[in-house]
């Protein structure tokens, strides 16, 4: 089958065929691939990064201090944005199609008749690759929960948490507890386990203490606090260190740097201290509070995708100047659209929503994400059937100088990073 394959493009298309289902949990499957693979520790040193958000972000933060560290450095991340190869970085490279399609070899010469899932595919292949490219560290981002996710086949060094909220109920649970209770997996017997919210659920602290995982807990542990408009301070006792604001925009992203120090620094050999102002001043990340400008408007689009995420963004909002600003969002059939809204309820906002179909797997039409909000301050919101449409009618509304935020999934900022740079 593989020789009919000869592009990244076949090799993806023909990977999502191969489980009936785009999400099955559970470790069987690919534990038994990776080993028909003969796969080992993909790094000298792993850090797997979990939580509900921020995990993109944390994984951006370890990988530039690392590298700045003159550390070879593999990072993967899920899902992408516009191309595939954004998910593994291999000395702060994308993989080439070449790079992938040979692994995605490997797997089909090894996986029989086992069925993977296409997360599950792209697991194992990320990590042949890094194995294949003789690493000082990997840092591996969990897809779904933690437990049973294809990325806690690996044995991490630490491990992290950035967050734990309400997402992905259908798999993990109805609340924090139970889905910290998934998230908490990740932990191993007696190594560093970093959480980077000051409160974690119940349910992650008892798991690390019953297999004895060292809780590396944020307002605990180890701190962080802002000094001035240029600089902050990480701290944890008998250290500390100053540092430049995270470009990452959000005060979030100090949690989130913050997390990817203490993790760096509970490994067995940690970066030198120089390194990490070098990488947090480094650090850079699609799709997060990144600003654009079209026609003299101020587009600024973000993968915030749950309540969670937009109470974060609309903290952001209350810190910009005011002004009325045009929200464009687009939804996952299976997102709590109504507290997302709600998080926004405070604020001079505007409503401009989308529909994300055909193409965006638990896609939703217009009409039926405007129906869940009938209700909702969104009510009275334009409707428009797709993210390019929204935009150009938000653009207008915003008129020069205004401003429009743009929201909701990985897919609504996919949509609108095409639009937007199409007409630049």
């Amino acid at each position: 089958m593989s020789d009919t394959l000869t592009t990244l493009d076949d090799w993806l298309e023909y990977i999502e065929r191969q489980h009936p289902r785009s999400i099955a949990l559970g470790l069987d499957r690919v534990r038994a691939v990776a080993t028909a693979m003969g796969l080992g520790k993909p790094a000298a040193q792993v850090i797997t990064i979990g939580g509900t958000n921020g995990k993109g972000s944390t994984v951006a933060f370890v990988e530039a201090i690392a590298r700045a560290a003159g550390w070879r450095v593999g990072a993967y991340t899920s899902p992408h944005l516009l191309h595939y190869n954004e998910r593994v970085r291999i000395d702060g490279d994308e993989a080439s199609d070449a790079q992938l399609i040979q692994a995605f070899v490997e797997v089909e010469a090894a996986r029989g008749e086992t069925a993977l899932t296409y997360f599950e595919y792209g697991t194992l292949a990320a990590l042949w690759l890094f194995e294949q490219a003789q690493l000082d560290l990997a840092v591996l981002e969990v897809g779904l929960g933690g437990r049973l996710d294809a990325v806690n086949l690996v044995d991490a060094d630490v491990a992290v948490i950035t967050t734990v909220d309400i997402d992905h109920t259908d798999w993990l649970g109805p609340d924090r507890e139970s889905i910290g209770a998934e998230k908490a997996g990740i932990a191993r017997a007696w190594k560093p386990l970093v959480l980077g919210e000051i409160d974690s659920p119940s349910t992650v602290l008892r798991h690390a203490y019953a297999i004895g995982a060292n809780a590396l807990r944020l307002g605990s542990d180890f701190f962080q606090e802002a000094i001035d408009e240029q600089t902050w301070r990480w701290r944890e006792v008998g250290a500390e260190l100053e540092l430049p604001h995270p470009p990452l925009a959000g005060a979030i992203q100090r949690n989130n740097a913050a997390a990817a120090i203490a993790a760096l620094r509970a490994l067995g050999t940690p970066p030198p201290d120089a390194a990490f102002a070098a990488g947090i001043a480094a650090a850079r990340l699609p799709g997060r509070l990144q600003p654009l400008q079209r026609d003299g408007v101020e587009f600024v689009i973000d993968v915030g995708h749950n309540p969670q995420a937009a109470r974060e963004l609309a903290a952001w909002l209350r810190a910009q100047p005011a002004r009325t600003t045009q929200l464009v969002y687009a939804a996952l059939a299976d997102k709590d659209a109504q507290s997302v809204v709600a998080a926004f309820d405070d604020l001079d906002v505007r409503w401009h929503l989308a529909g994300l179909e055909p193409g965006a797997a638990r896609g939703q039409t217009v009409q039926a994400l405007a129906g869940r909000l009938a209700k909702t301050r969104a009510a009275d919101a334009g409707t428009h059937d797709d993210v390019a449409t929204a935009l150009d009618a938000a653009q207008i509304a915003a008129g020069e100088g205004g401003r429009v935020l743009v929201f909701g999934s990985f897919h609504t900022v996919a949509e609108a990073l095409r639009h937007l740079r199409s007409s630049d």
